[in-house]
C-alpha cells in the first residue's frame, strides 16, 4: 500500500451531537471509555497497511490534534516515508473555509500531489466500524475503476440520510442520489444500497475532477452532491460491498451522528455478547492510553457492610475508583470516581467525572470533569433535568456538558 494515501475528513462540526461537540470536533468525541471516534478510521488505515495519512481538520480541532500527537505519531517513521499529518485549513487557494467534502480535499491538492500517490482513499473520521481498505484498493485496481465507493445495504428509511446507489450485475454504479426523499431500493429487496462515504480514487483522476468542480459556480463542492453524480455516466465508477473485519455474524457499521445513535453504539459494548468486538487482536483499535493506575473497587466491612463498590456488565477504564458505589451497564472513562452509596446505571461517564455520595445517575452521558454533587438525581425526572438546563435526547438520555457547573442546581439538604 506504499502507493496509497489516505485522507481523513475530520472537520465536522457535529451539531446533532451537541453539547458533546461544544468544545471539540465530532471525530474527537470519546467512545467506549478509552477511545475517540476517529480511532476507528485511523486503526483501519494502519491495519490495512496504509502508512501515509492526512487528517483534515477545521472545527474546534485542539483536542483532536492533541490526541493524534500523543497517541498516533509513534506508529510512523518519517525516514521510511510514513506519516500522519494533521492539516488545518490553510486558505492556500482562496480565503474561504472548507465549503464541502470535495472542497476540503481540493484546498489541500498541493499536499496530495507532493506525495505522488497512485491511489487516494478518502474517509470520514466519524463512523464506528472495522474494514480492510486494502481489499477495496485491490478491487479498484482490478476493476480498472476511476472511483470505487464503499457500499452498505440499509433500510429505506435510513437511506434518506445517505447517498443511494443503483448498480448493474457487475457492481458498476449506474445511478446515484444524495439523501433522496424517496430512495430507490435494490431490485427485489426492501433495502437500499447506501454510500458509506468511503472512496478510492485513482489519484490523477481525482485531481482532474477536483479542479473541474472548483470552477463550477453552481456546485456546493461535495463528493455526494456534485462529484459522483457528474461522472457516473462518463467514467468507471464501482460499488464495493462493505468488507467487515469485526468477526461477528452480522456486519457492524454505525453512524454516531446523533446523541441517541451515539448512546446506543456505546451501550452495544456492555452487552454480554457485544456486537462490536473490541477484544480481537486480529484487528486492534488503537488509541492514546494515559499512564494511570488500574481501576480500584472499595468494599466496606464491619459496620460499613452495605458500602460495596462494584461494577456489573460495565467497562471500567484505568484510574477509576468505585468507592462503595454501584455501577451497572455503564462505561466509566479514565479517572472516574463513584463515591459511597452512589448508583450509576445505563450511563456513559467521560474522563474525570466524579459522582458524589448517594447520587443516582441513570441513562445519562456526563462529559469530562463534571462533578455530580451529593444526593443529586440525574435521569429520574426528565422535565426537571431539562429545567436545570441539561440536554435531553428524543429517547430520554440526559446529557451534561463539559465544564457545566451543576452543584448549585441541586438541593442536597436532605442527604444524610
Amino acid at each position: 500500500m506504499k502507493e496509497t494515501l489516505a485522507v481523513v475528513l475530520a472537520g465536522g462540526k457535529g451539531a446533532r451531537l451537541e453539547p458533546l461537540t461544544r468544545d471539540r470536533a465530532k471525530p474527537a468525541v470519546p467512545f467506549g471509555g478509552s477511545y475517540r471516534i476517529i480511532d476507528f478510521a485511523l486503526s483501519n488505515c494502519l491495519n490495512s497497511g496504509i502508512r501515509k495519512m492526512l487528517v483534515l481538520t477545521q472545527y474546534k480541532a485542539m483536542s483532536l490534534d492533541r490526541h493524534i500527537n500523543l497517541g498516533w505519531r509513534h506508529f510512523f517513521c518519517r525516514e521510511l516515508g510514513e506519516f500522519i499529518d494533521v492539516v488545518p485549513p490553510q486558505q492556500r487557494i482562496d480565503e474561504h473555509w472548507y465549503q464541502g467534502t470535495a472542497d476540503a480535499v481540493y484546498q489541500n491538492i498541493y499536499t496530495l500531489e507532493k506525495e505522488r500517490p497512485e491511489y487516494v482513499v478518502i474517509l470520514a473520521g466519524d463512523h464506528i466500524y472495522k474494514m480492510n481498505y486494502q481489499r477495496m484498493v485491490d478491487f479498484h485496481r482490478g476493476s480498472d475503476a476511476d472511483l470505487t465507493i464503499g457500499a452498505l445495504p440499509v433500510d429505506r428509511e435510513s437511506a434518506k440520510q445517505f447517498g443511494v446507489m443503483q448498480v448493474n450485475h457487475h457492481d458498476r454504479v449506474i445511478g446515484f442520489e444524495e439523501k433522496p426523499d424517496e430512495p430507490r431500493p435494490i431490485p427485489g429487496q426492501d433495502l437500499c444500497l447506501a454510500s458509506m462515504g468511503i472512496y478510492v480514487f485513482t489519484a490523477r483522476f481525482l485531481f482532474e475532477q477536483l479542479c473541474r468542480d472548483a470552477t463550477d459556480p453552481d456546485s456546493v463542492h461535495d463528493f455526494g452532491r456534485n462529484i459522483i453524480p457528474s461522472i457516473i455516466n462518463t467514467h468507471r465508477v464501482y460499488a464495493f460491498p462493505f468488507s467487515d473485519e469485526n468477526r461477528k455474524q452480522a456486519a457492524y457499521w454505525r453512524d454516531v451522528g446523533t446523541l441517541d445513535a451515539y448512546y446506543e453504539a456505546n451501550m452495544d459494548l456492555v452487552a454480554v455478547e457485544p456486537v462490536l468486538n473490541m477484544y480481537d487482536q486480529h484487528w486492534p483499535i488503537r488509541s492514546y492510553q494515559q499512564i494511570l493506575p488500574p481501576p480500584k473497587f472499595v468494599f466496606g466491612s464491619g459496620d460499613k457492610s452495605d458500602r460495596r463498590g462494584y461494577a456489573m456488565d460495565s467497562i471500567v477504564c484505568q484510574g477509576c475508583i468505585v468507592s462503595g458505589g454501584q455501577v451497572e451497564r455503564s462505561i466509566l472513562g479514565s479517572g472516574v470516581r463513584v463515591n459511597s452509596f452512589a448508583q450509576v446505571a445505563d450511563s456513559i461517564l467521560f474522563e474525570g467525572v466524579n459522582i458524589g455520595r448517594r447520587a443516582k445517575v441513570r441513562r445519562a452521558i456526563i462529559d469530562k470533569g463534571v462533578h455530580i454533587p451529593e444526593g443529586a438525581e440525574i435521569g429520574y425526572d426528565l422535565a426537571l433535568d431539562q429545567a436545570r438546563g441539561f440536554t435531553v435526547s428524543p429517547a430520554g438520555v440526559v446529557v451534561i456538558a463539559k465544564g457545566d457547573g451543576v452543584e448549585h442546581l441541586f438541593d442536597t439538604t436532605r442527604v444524610a
